[in-house]
């Protein structure tokens, strides 16, 4: 199955590949470290080390198969007619009228602190394919919401 990614997001996974796969000569000193102390059978530094390598191992192999079957999403392709993928979307409740802007992500790259909310959440499944002016109904744990579709902006 495919992931889909923006090219910001894509580079970010890129460098954070890089980040973890600089810590391998790290871990690989630790391990000889603790291996010149002697008896390994009852070293906890070593095994703690080893332990390291193995929980660093497992997320550079997942963040290569994440990297490998990603593909990215071309931004020329984007446009505004209708809430999409990438899409900034102003929305205004209409029983309160509080208003609130979110850019529609993959769920890789959702970062609620930057309204990047993934593609997968409620409110997002709601939004895509309709257009501004159109009224959603949201099911949120509280019940359901309604709102209107104020902005789409790329």
């Amino acid at each position: 199955m495919a992931t889909y990614l923006t090219k910001e997001g894509y580079d970010k996974k890129m460098e954070e590949l890089r980040d973890l796969e600089a810590q391998r000569p790290l871990i690989k000193q630790a391990i000889a470290e603790a291996r010149d102390k002697g008896d390994l059978s009852e070293n906890a530094e070593y095994d703690a080390a080893k332990e390291a390598q193995g929980m660093l191992e497992m997320k550079i192999a997942k963040l290569k198969e994440l990297l490998a079957s990603s593909r990215i999403i071309d931004d020329s392709q984007l446009n505004t007619d209708e809430v999409q993928l990438l899409n900034k979307v102003t929305i205004k409740n209409t029983a309160n009228g509080m208003q609130m802007t979110y850019t529609i992500v993959t769920e890789t790259e959702a970062n609620f602190k930057e309204n990047k909310i993934s593609s997968n959440t409620p409110i997002a499944k709601a939004l895509l394919g309709h257009k501004v002016g159109d009224k959603v109904q949201v099911k949120v744990p509280a019940g359901l919401v309604d709102f209107e579709i104020i902005k789409i902006e790329i």
